[in-house]
């Protein structure tokens, strides 16, 4: 019915006359789909752009994916997949204007304005490609285990990904002339890599071993990117709160896949929306998100929540990451000129401060806490996301868990070179920041908390 009722579609398009608004980018349209956001179809790539969402831009990033549709609806948000929604609607359903391209239709509430990308845009990024995971035994029940196969003879690398990727699975997995597509699973996660040596064999011979060499497909885990709003406001208000640059951003990726509900913020960043951050538009205070960020550290600010997640970072590692986002937003590096200037020993004397006094008001007036250490986060994703989730009184499958893992690094991972000396702390700031470390550390056992992680010091 789907198919019908889009064709008709198109032809009482072509009846209007005239060349349609979206036949300027280089996919073709498809049609006006249904979207009622409890289980998307395309669901493998999610951003919004409130003031430049074009086409190209949604296409762009789906064709860098590996996908094959591009969905955008309600003017601002981009969606990937490799599947076509199953009801197509009438076309005058999506009746948003692009918010980046006047004439272009994106959309509307609930309304997918589907595009095929037949190729990239010029300029744009090259596909991606598929990325070694490593060498691994095979699960004992392959068929259970790796739910779609391609056999023939000559199988490349390239060809089983490309092969998984368009039935949409995050693995691609090489047994000889055998290609296998997965997911990671509790029988098949990926954690206990074996020397490559071993899979490094003749074809024939890999095939009769009990190894296969594993890729990471350029389409996304999908298993777990389907997020929403609490469906009646949450009793329990509350906050994940961190000193900036201690990784709440990284966070609130982690719980937002993992428990499908978003997170809120007591600020508004318009660049974390862009990046998927649905939450970050609510008002902090409605209690439809599953936690709110807050860098906040009175006590009239700490005693509006009811509990907290206390997500603390090693000082130097913080004071460098929140320098750089001051100097180059979320995901670049401050200039040399920057750490050379005044500015930077002006800022790790005023900020030093405030990461101490930070966690020690959270401790003092915190009702109901977390204690998360970001090192023992990125040490220890899985047991330590599920203490989280625990918390947050969210009940979450091995799967879905095991599916953020395998999204672990999310939007906000800094890309490009460092351009500052990779130890930009003097004696003197080294005094005065161990001196913080040291009583923060003693504040958390008199809290009956463990202490700082060791690495914190010495430096």
């Amino acid at each position: 019915m789907a198919e019908q009722g889009r064709c008709c579609d198109l032809a009482a398009l072509g009846e209007q006359g005239g060349a349609p608004p979206w036949e300027k980018s280089l996919g073709t349209y498809i049609g006006c789909f249904s979207d009622d956001g409890h289980e998307r179809t395309l669901k493998g790539a999610v951003f919004y752009d409130l003031r430049k969402m074009t086409v190209s831009h949604c296409q762009d990033a789906c064709a860098e994916r590996s996908y094959v549709y591009a969905g955008l609806e309600a003017g601002a948000e981009c969606y990937c997949g490799n599947r076509l929604p199953a009801m197509s609607v009438g076309l005058e359903e999506c009746n948003h204007e692009c918010k980046g391209e006047k004439g272009s239709v994106c959309g509307a509430v609930d309304r997918l304005s589907v595009y095929r990308v037949d190729e990239l845009q010029p300029g744009s990024r090259k596909r991606r490609t598929a990325t070694y995971r490593g060498c691994f035994r095979l699960p004992e029940n392959i068929t259970h285990a790796f739910p779609s196969s391609l056999i023939q003879a000559n199988v490349t690398v390239e060809t089983c990904s490309g092969f998984c990727s368009q039935k949409e699975f995050p693995l691609a997995i090489l047994r000889g002339w055998e290609c296998y597509c997965a997911y990671p699973t509790p029988q098949f996660n990926l954690r206990d890599a074996m020397d490559s040596s071993v899979c490094g064999q003749d074809p024939e011979a890999q095939r009769l071993a009990e190894h296969c060499e594993v890729y990471q497909t350029p389409v996304q885990d999908t298993r777990c990117t389907d997020r929403r709003f609490l469906p009646n406001k949450s009793k329990v208000f509350v906050a994940l709160s961190s000193f900036p640059g201690a990784g709440n951003t990284w966070a609130r990726h982690l719980i937002e896949h993992a428990t499908g509900f978003y997170t809120g913020s007591y600020y508004f960043d318009g660049t974390l929306y862009n990046k998927g951050f649905k939450g970050e538009k609510d008002h902090w205070r409605s209690r439809r998100t599953i936690c709110v960020k807050t860098h906040e550290s009175g006590r009239r600010e700490i005693e509006m929540f009811d509990s907290a997640i206390l997500l603390i970072r090693n000082p130097y590692r913080s004071l460098v990451a929140e320098f750089n986002r001051k100097c180059a937003g979320h995901l670049g590096y401050a200039a040399d000129r920057n750490w050379k200037s005044k500015e930077w020993p002006d800022f790790v004397n005023s900020y030093a401060s405030w990461w101490s006094s930070h966690v020690l008001d959270w401790l003092k007036y915190g009702k109901r806490l977390l204690v998360v250490h970001y090192e023992e986060l990125r040490r220890s994703l899985v047991p330590t996301l599920r203490e989280m989730v625990a918390f947050l009184n969210v009940s979450v499958s091995e799967e879905r868990l095991l599916c953020v893992e395998n999204n672990k690094e999310g939007s906000f991972r800094r890309r490009g070179r460092r351009s500052h000396d990779p130890e930009p702390f003097t004696p003197e700031m080294k005094d005065l920041i161990n001196g913080y470390i040291q009583t923060v550390d003693q504040a958390l056992r008199d809290h009956n908390w463990t202490g700082l992680p060791r690495e914190y010091v010495p430096r």
